[in-house]
This record gives C-alpha cells, structure tokens and sequence, in this order.
C-alpha cells in the first residue's frame, strides 16, 4: 500500500465538524451499542472489503483471480481498468465494475457457455481491493488515504501508516465510520489492542482512523473525554 498525499486539511476539517457536537459532552454524545464488535457500514456507499464479501461490487484497479476448472489455459489475474472493464481470451472485454463477485461468476459463465465451453465453472477470487481506501490522519509517521488489500484491522492499518509518531495519545485512537446514514466513532486504547483485551475491529472502504497527539486540547480531544469506555461505540451528533 502507498498513501497518498498528507491530508492535513481534512483533519482540519474533521476537527471542525466536531467541534459543535463536542461543545456540551452530556447532549454531543450517546451510546448505540456495546462491547467490541463494529457494526459493518451501509453496504450502499462503504461495502466491506473482505474475502468472500458477496455483497462487495468490483471498482477500478482491483485486483481479481479467475479460474475455470479444467481449463488452465483460461485462468487468469487481471486487474479492473478505469472503465470498469476486464479482458479475456476468448470472451474478450468484459464489464466487471459495479458488479459483486457471484455477478460475475454469472456472467462469465454465460459468456464462456454461450459457444466455448460446457457447462463451465467459474470462480472469481478477489485478491486486492484497491477501489476501497481508508484515510489514517493525526499522530502517525505516514498519514493519508491507503486501498484497502484484502482484509485490514486497525492494528494493521496503523502498520501500514508506519506506526504511531512519538507523541501519539495510546488511549485517544478513534475510528469513524458511517452507519445507517449517520456517522459513528469509537475510540480505543493502543495498549488493549496490542494486549488482545479489546478485540481489534476490521477495517471497511472509507472509514477515517485518527489519532490523537498527547497532551492537545481540541474538539477531538473533547470528543474522546466524553467517551466514559474505551472500545464502545458511540454517535456523535453535529
């Protein structure tokens, strides 16, 4: 993975749109579920990238497995280009973007049964998911924007980003993502992590990971004195 550019005014933004609901921490938040267990976000804008996701939908620059069985000669790995499309012997270019994973296996199958094959089977494995990115700011040694590739928790993510920087607040990790319409946070303790305490959560296309620096007094540092429990989840309104 390779990040994009330091997003330093995102993370400005973000404190901005904290800032009002983290005026009043008795009415900015309020729990929505407990224990450790994230819900997934709304399959219709962030669908999860994980192996085996039925309900994933293929984007440009993902990495994808076909295999035929029986018919090695056909067996390819190639990746969906700008325009969603995908190439093949003998069936040519194929539309893949915008479809789930059991879709295309449908359609290759017809296209392959239409004058090729008999009763072919088909199998797509989706290798990277680089049409699905998670943004890592704050009190790390590389923040920016990752493609997520394959399965990611935040403990790997925050591998991916290089690690924490020096002065990164353990217990002030806070990872946003959006549920049912609304934008959700949880917060979560290094230390608990790392020690396996907490479980450490799977990580889905466009949740935001930021981490905070020790000893700042901002509208985030507000939001996390709020939060009465490391690794609840909890909404906050604005």
């Amino acid at each position: 993975m390779h990040p994009s550019r330091p997003l330093s005014a995102g993370f400005a933004c973000l404190f901005l749109l904290l800032a009002g609901a983290c005026s009043s921490a008795s009415h900015s938040v309020r729990a929505v579920g407990t224990g450790t267990a994230l819900p997934p976000p709304d399959t219709t804008n962030a669908a999860g990238a994980y192996e085996g996701a039925s309900e994933y939908r293929l984007g440009a620059s993902d990495l994808i497995e076909i295999s035929v069985f029986g018919v090695d000669e056909l067996n390819r790995t190639t990746r969906v280009n700008s325009n969603g499309q995908i190439s093949l012997p003998l069936v040519g270019g194929v539309i893949a973007g915008g479809k789930t994973v059991p879709e295309l296996e449908t359609e290759l199958t017809r296209r392959y049964a239409e004058s090729y094959l008999q009763n072919p089977q088909v199998t797509v494995f989706v290798k990277e998911f680089s049409s699905q990115r998670i943004t890592l700011e704050g009190a790390l040694k590389k923040p920016g924007i990752y493609p997520l590739t394959g399965r990611v928790t935040l403990l790997q993510a925050i591998a991916i980003a290089e690690g924490l920087d020096p002065l990164a607040d353990l217990r002030a990790v806070v990872l946003f993502r959006q549920i049912d319409g609304q934008k959700l946070a949880a917060v979560y303790d290094m230390r608990e992590l790392r020690s396996g305490r907490v479980e450490d959560p799977q990580l889905f296309g466009d949740d935001i990971i930021v981490v905070e620096t020790s000893g700042s007094k901002t509208a985030l540092r507000r939001f996390i004195e709020a939060v009465p429990v490391i690794g609840v989840f909890w909404r906050p309104y604005y």
